[in-house]
């Protein structure tokens, strides 16, 4: 049911009757094969609920494919996909499923990425959005190599790799540029880990909540996630404990330092303690570091990587554009050698320009970061400050880190309002697409990242969205009400 919602995206951000917009998405999920012949469909009312629409606008949606030979309707066995209602290209097993059985994401951070935005204020996916100026000074100042140079480094430039480890070593964990794998992203960076340490069936030790594009990661790689508790104090370290000793992952991956979603860090000590049971266990732990220079108040904590044998990812798309591609794992150098061979089956090495543009920026990323952190600063105390405005029922405590807030609503659950506000045309993360566990059910994922006016604008379309929400739950519409239901 969750998978299904997740998948149906944006799908009532257009303009018509509701129920249409519904069976038109249902229809496409149909015919690219993403709901198999055969394949169950939620009852009405569960549909309803979980889209905060009226009962009647799924019945009608349903009637609708029904008429059209998608779905069958039966007393007894419910509502399914229609044996022929596959197109010919898509009507194989191939287009719906990969060697895992996973053929793609439904993760609604990613869907809303790969869907047109509409009039939609984004608060879903957390990355700064145009390049910095000093961006386009570095591409106009690049130099190129002078030698025969094929522009093939699996394992990254070599100038970019020394730069990046005379970071890790400026911040207190001594590296070397042996030690240092360049990745397109830290999303590339967390695939190839998990391919070379996961096979289908393993488990891997996750926080709950964290970021959901690991856990497509993992998902796809066919492993197992092993849920943790993580708050504002990070991840719940005696629980790790435990849960390293009893299942033995394959694989640990935390957030240690300004969390996503929740902005926890975890403590000196508490961190230690981890990195000691980690290896005491044999199990190789992740410290996804993507927003650890991202302080909102003070210096950044000491990386995870300070207490021990650590693997740690990062990346500039998070600290200075979402399109500046430039990922990194730091890990021991027998690890590193054998991902630069794994990256190389893949793409050859990440794309040249674009690393030596980064050997420019990452000189003077002290300054850009200087200012980066005074403007999240200012956003993130007026977004507090808009919501304790307009919706001061919900819970949104400060963070000390990172670029994102962790609403709780005071009832109801967030995955349904989440489609409710989109038709208020804002786009918001549920945290039920964080959280194996369904414990982060009445949470919403908020970001800062726009400028204080466009985020005045989208807590007033919450708050529009909330008011519907609260006062006026879907009810049953039939008959004309029903067609007049438009976005």
């Amino acid at each position: 049911m969750e998978s299904l919602t997740s998948r149906l995206g944006r799908w009532s951000a257009g303009r018509g009757p509701l129920y249409l917009l519904l069976a038109a998405r249902l229809r496409q999920m149909i015919e690219d094969g993403l709901l198999r012949p055969g394949a169950a469909l939620p009852p009405d009312r569960t549909l309803a609920t979980a889209l905060a629409v009226g009962r009647s606008t799924v019945v009608a949606a349903y009637e609708t494919l029904r008429q059209e030979g998608k779905i069958t309707r039966r007393q007894g066995s419910g509502t399914r996909v229609a044996e022929a209602a596959l197109s010919p290209v898509s009507n194989t097993p191939e287009k719906a499923t990969g060697p895992t059985g996973v053929r793609d994401t439904s993760n609604p951070l990613f869907l809303h990425l790969l869907e047109p935005a509409h009039d939609i204020i984004m608060l879903s996916c957390a990355a700064p959005a145009g390049p910095p100026p000093q961006l386009v000074d570095a591409y106009r100042s690049l130099a190129f190599p002078s030698d025969a140079d094929l522009g093939y480094h699996p394992a990254g430039v070599p100038a970019l790799r020394e730069e990046i480890a005379a970071r890790f070593t400026a911040r207190g964990v001594a590296t070397g540029p042996e030690h240092i794998l360049v990745t397109t992203g830290a999303q590339q960076a967390l695939s190839l880990l998990t391919r070379h340490f996961v096979t289908p069936g393993d488990s891997v030790l996750v926080e709950a909540p964290t970021y959901a594009g690991a856990l497509d990661v993992f998902r796809e790689a066919a492993g197992v996630p092993l849920p943790v508790p993580a708050g504002a104090d990070g991840i719940d370290v005696a629980a790790a404990e435990r849960a390293m000793a009893a299942e033995r992952p394959a694989l640990g991956y935390v957030i240690s330092c300004f969390h996503n979603p929740t902005g926890g860090v975890l403590p000196p000590l508490a961190g230690r303690r981890l990195v000691e049971a980690a290896r005491r266990y044999g199990v190789p732990l992740i410290d996804d570091e993507v927003l650890a220079e991202l302080p909102l108040g003070g210096p950044a904590p000491r990386p995870l990587a300070a207490f021990g044998d650590v693997i740690s990812i990062g990346s500039l798309s998070k600290l200075l554009w979402g399109g500046l591609r430039i990922g990194w794992v730091r890990g021991e150098a027998g690890l590193i050698s054998r991902l630069s061979r794994l990256k190389a089956l893949h793409d050859l090495g990440s794309d040249v320009p674009t690393q030596l543009a980064a050997v420019r920026l990452l000189t003077d990323l002290d300054e850009l970061l200087s200012t980066r952190r005074a403007r999240l600063r200012t956003c993130h105390d007026h977004l507090r400050a808009e919501l304790e405005r307009l919706l001061p029922s919900w819970h949104c405590p400060p963070v000390p880190g990172g670029q994102t807030l962790w609403a709780r609503l005071p009832h109801g659950d967030g995955t349904s309002f989440a489609q409710l506000a989109l038709r208020h045309g804002v786009a918001v993360l549920p945290g039920a697409a964080l959280d194996i566990t369904g414990h982060s059910n009445a949470y919403l994922r908020l970001h800062f990242l726009h400028e204080p006016a466009v985020l005045t604008q989208a807590v007033e379309r919450l708050a529009h969205a909330w008011h519907a929400y609260r006062t006026a739950p879907p009810q049953p519409r039939t008959g004309a009400a029903l067609n007049a239901i438009v976005v």
